[in-house]
């Protein structure tokens, strides 16, 4: 058995220019972190002595006898991509719930393709990881998403990520003073709404016409480097969480769909409460919301939002990680 654990992210600022049709034109960058908040997803190769030959396990439980009939779209088209004989049993948990903008589904695909190579002796890298991830999620998948999450998932840690235009992917850690780190950690605070929607029906909302927004894409890349300037130095940390209402203000003028009246009301409330900013966290229309809050105004936010669970975090630096590995028993018979 093979367990991974792979971490979910924040993204800060740059959300939109990692976009293949966005920066494939214009190039891009985000800055963003991944926290301590994990999938996990067991694998094992499973005993020939049962009438499925691959046992699923998620919000719903699949036993199939072929990869075909599998119906989680990321197994099914991870198992082919590896071309996978053997019968497999996979187990998924998360510490958060999916299709909430911190990246799950990302994570699921780098954490299922670490843990499957893990199980076949193999040692993937980190960059193997996150461009397959992407190819699986962009070209496999079809789906409408980004290049952040799986790289952040894979890699880890607090990056500045850059998208070039000819695809080329680079991180620069944010090597700063812990103590800055712990300074912008303490500013930050993530509820979840509880309202769930998945990311790519947000994304097409926008990205099917994200070439007519270069105004406010340049504006939000612009914000990514303010940002930067902001944590990478000894100017005041309230500056970040400034920047980040200047990008929801933005963000939410891509697409009717990335807000609602309901979120409206819960970001007032927060900056009511003494918040000098914030955001949905990941494409909008629901999931978590990210608030910069000074520490002394902390107590009324929670207040405020009694009625949300408040997820305390921390920001993670490994990545994408095997956590348990037993490869032991004679799996000969299972060929």
């Amino acid at each position: 058995m093979v367990i991974s654990r792979t971490p979910f992210r924040i993204s800060f600022f740059g959300g939109g220019t990692d976009y293949p049709a966005w920066y494939k034109k214009h190039g891009g960058s985000v800055l963003a972190t991944s926290i301590n908040k994990y999938c996990y997803l067991s694998v094992r190769y499973l005993p020939p002595f049962f009438n499925h030959k691959y046992r699923i396990a998620y919000s719903k439980i699949e036993s199939r006898k072929t990869i075909g009939e599998i119906t989680h779209p990321s197994v099914r088209e991870i198992l082919r991509f590896l071309k996978i004989k053997q019968g497999l049993e996979i187990h998924h948990d998360g510490d958060l719930p999916a299709r909430s903008g911190l990246g799950s589904s990302s994570a699921f695909t780098v954490g299922l393709l670490h843990a499957l190579y893990a199980l076949g002796g193999h040692m993937p890298n980190k960059h193997k990881l996150a461009k397959e991830s992407i190819y699986l999620e962009q070209k496999v998948l079809k789906e409408t998403v980004g290049s952040q999450d799986q790289v952040l998932a894979a890699y880890g840690g607090f990056n500045l990520v850059n998208f070039s235009k000819n695809e080329e992917i680079t991180l620069k850690p944010m090597t700063i003073s812990l103590k800055r780190i712990e300074e912008l950690q303490n500013h930050l605070m993530l509820f979840y709404t509880g309202i769930v929607r998945t990311a790519s029906d947000i994304a097409k909302s926008y990205v099917s016409n994200i070439n007519r927004q270069e105004k406010q894409l340049e504006f939000m890349q612009q914000l990514v480097d303010k940002a930067f300037s902001i944590v990478n130095s000894k100017k005041d940390i309230r500056g970040f969480g400034e920047f980040l209402n200047e990008y929801w203000q933005i963000k939410r003028s891509l697409s009717s769909a990335v807000s609602n009246p309901e979120i409206d009301e819960f970001y007032e409330r927060a900056l009511s409460a003494g918040a000098l900013g914030g955001k949905l966290i990941g494409a909008g229309g629901g999931g978590f919301f990210l608030f910069f809050v000074p520490p002394a105004n902390q107590a009324k936010v929670r207040k405020q939002f009694n009625k949300l669970i408040h997820v305390p975090f921390k920001f993670e630096h490994e990545g994408s990680q095997i956590i348990f590995y037993d490869r032991e028993e004679d799996y000969s018979y299972f060929k």
